[in-house]
């Protein structure tokens, strides 16, 4: 599989377009910023009354309401979160989508499973960070990038008569994406294969994996303290070393005990059965399961605070007491508070 990077970019192709971000969340402020910065000529478009209209203006962001932002666009980002996107779409862009303008996405969500379709003529590309938001952000300030993945869904008539792959690389040029990577793949191979990751592993299996082993410690009488510092606060020092040079690299680091309880009790932990259920889980995301019941219990509120299932499960992991004990041992770790990556005030 090639891989770009930034001498296969030409971001000059990007910088000619006017480009609108739709969505200041953690992905919008951190494509918005950083192509702003790479001279992108950049609209931020909001919701009027947004909470996010003050953050895009201070940091120095022209900012409209989308359907404003997207009459002069050659190129719009679609960044709000996934429940409001086919919403967004079918009232404010598409509407005012002039032709041969882009439409972009960083997720392949509602185009996969086609809750947006889309115009035959309209290019649909995707420029994916595979990170977070404000990784993306403050990697690309420090002089790096994350690596990122593109995709054509379409190619239509393009400004300038690029082909979509063009605008697709140079956008994530921009974005800093090319300084680390990046991987052509599908809209279908990237939803598919993120939802998996963030379910099984990333997201939902890690925070059950630590919150059961935090449990099993303090059922035994270990105190809450130690639980928490077993299975929580060392998960990321662990993970850096992973993510550095991969697992064998994590063990050449850790001592000759910890690596033999690795391999004779790991797989004690994570059985035929765990895979089995991996297995059910990507046939769920695969048939569109998931997608529907995640959009049908956002459906059930209008205040974008998540339906009745999103609140309950929200309410259960704030109210956990590894969450009480962490909150408590971290706010006396300084240097934890010295250069945070989410600061709710400006991101």
């Amino acid at each position: 599989m090639k891989i770009f990077y930034d001498d296969d970019a030409d971001i000059s192709i990007i910088q000619k377009l006017k480009v609108t971000i739709v969505g200041y969340g953690s992905q919008g402020h951190a494509h918005a910023n950083n192509l702003n910065d790479s001279g992108v000529n950049v609209t931020v478009g909001l919701r009027e009354g947004s909470a996010s209209w003050k953050k895009a203006q201070d940091a120095g962001l022209k900012v409209q309401s989308v359907s404003d932002s997207v009459i002069e666009a050659d190129m719009v980002m679609i960044l709000a979160p996934d429940e409001f996107q086919k919403g967004i779409y079918e009232n404010q862009i598409k509407p005012n989508l002039k032709p041969n303008a882009i439409i972009g996405f960083a997720h392949g969500f509602n185009i996969h499973f086609k809750k947006i379709i889309p115009t035959d003529d309209t290019s649909v590309i995707m420029i994916a960070p595979k990170g977070p938001g404000h990784t993306v952000r403050s990697t690309y300030l420090n002089g790096g990038g994350v690596p990122s993945l593109i995709a054509i869904y379409q190619d239509g008539t393009n400004p300038n008569n690029h082909s979509a792959k063009e605008i697709a690389l140079s956008y994530a040029k921009a974005n800093g994406g090319t300084r680390a990577g990046v991987l052509e793949t599908s809209f279908k191979e990237e939803t598919e294969t993120d939802l998996f990751g963030e379910q099984a592993v990333l997201c939902g299996g890690m925070t059950e994996l630590i919150k059961a082993g935090y449990e099993t410690l303090v059922e035994a009488g270990y105190s809450p303290e130690m639980a928490y510092f077993e299975c929580l606060h060392e998960t990321k020092l662990i993970v850096d070393l992973i993510h550095e040079g991969g697992i064998t690299n994590m063990h050449y680091s850790i001592s000759n005990t910890a690596e033999f309880g690795d391999y004779v009790s790991g797989p004690k932990v994570i059985t035929d059965d765990t895979k089995e259920a991996m297995r059910g889980i990507l046939k769920r995301i695969q048939t569109g399961e998931f997608a529907d019941n995640f959009l049908n219990d956002c459906r059930q509120s209008n205040d974008g605070s998540g339906g009745p299932i999103m609140k309950e499960k929200r309410q259960n992991t704030a109210s956990h007491s590894i969450e009480q004990v962490g909150a408590e041992l971290r706010s006396k770790m300084k240097f934890l508070h010295s250069e945070r990556l989410v600061d709710k005030d400006k991101n």
